[in-house]
């Protein structure tokens, strides 16, 4: 299968495009955004990688040419190291990650991955006899370690990172102040919020969501592009992370410490299969 029929893509306006991988059909399957700038385009995400996401870009006619000859640099971003955001980086030259998760990323699948991909979640396999035991999330050397306040220069606009971890160690929000936009991967998206996975913390968790609060309060964010599911505002925005305070209490930690649990036992049993 080629990419131009593995990814589609929606224009969002201003240099925005939403990106999915049209055969990938489960809750999983992650929001990728390209942003284009004046100097140099980023994409947020980049999906499984079952097929190459920027000759896509190039053959759909997203990339943007350069002044002279060639596209402008392009930079691929992991919001966190999950394999439904990061198994497509091995396919750009470019990548960023936090600092926190960039050994992960470098060792490659693993257990902080978190890899639970099924044959019945590819609609279409990218191959013929392709299954869903084969899949890796490619060992990749980022290129750049993101903190907490880097900022990210498009040239025509600025990507400020906020290190926002709960779902993940290093976990990442990407925040167009000008715009008032945040790329908020995992961190929240209009769905059950995650906490239970390796790596993740309660505690952290609720501290982010404060930072999300007071963003909303400051009137900093009015449109959410978050890892999954649908765009939502600042409203949402609120509600979701007062949400997730609110429950996070005595209760909600013994449930997610089960889940915790069950889930490393699933994780470890899998990837112990996989490398033996």
């Amino acid at each position: 299968m080629a990419a131009l029929e593995w990814f589609a893509h929606k224009p969002l306006g201003g240099g925005i495009f939403w990106i999915q991988e049209r055969f990938y059909e489960s809750g999983n399957r992650a929001n990728i955004w390209l942003v284009r700038g004046s100097q140099r385009d980023v994409v947020i995400d980049a999906g499984l990688g079952l097929r190459s996401l920027p000759d896509y870009l190039r053959d759909a006619g997203l990339l943007a040419p350069a002044e002279g000859a060639g596209p402008r640099p392009l930079l691929a971003v992991a919001t966190h190291v999950h394999f439904d955001h990061s198994g497509g980086l091995q396919h750009f030259d470019e990548v960023a990650v936090h600092s926190a998760e960039a050994a992960a990323l470098l060792q490659g699948d693993n257990y902080e991955a978190v890899t639970w991909l099924s044959d019945r979640e590819v609609a279409r396999p990218p191959r013929p006899g392709w299954s869903a035991r084969e899949f890796r999330v490619p060992p990749v050397r980022p290129s750049r370690l993101l903190q907490e306040g880097d900022v990210i220069n498009l040239g025509d606009r600025q990507l400020t990172i906020m290190h926002m971890p709960g779902h993940s160690r290093g976990s990442i929000c990407l925040h167009d102040k000008d715009r008032k936009i945040l790329f908020s991967g995992d961190v929240v998206y209009d769905g059950s919020m995650i906490d239970w996975l390796p790596y993740s913390r309660i505690s952290d968790y609720v501290a982010s969501c404060q930072r999300l609060i007071e963003l909303v309060e400051r009137g900093l964010v009015e449109k959410v592009l978050p890892g999954h599911f649908n765009i939502f505002g600042a409203e949402r925005l609120y509600w979701l992370a007062s949400n997730y305070i609110s429950q996070a209490g005595v209760c909600h930690k013994i449930s997610t410490c089960a889940m915790r649990s069950i889930a490393s036992i699933a994780l470890r049993v899998a990837h112990s299969r996989i490398t033996s």
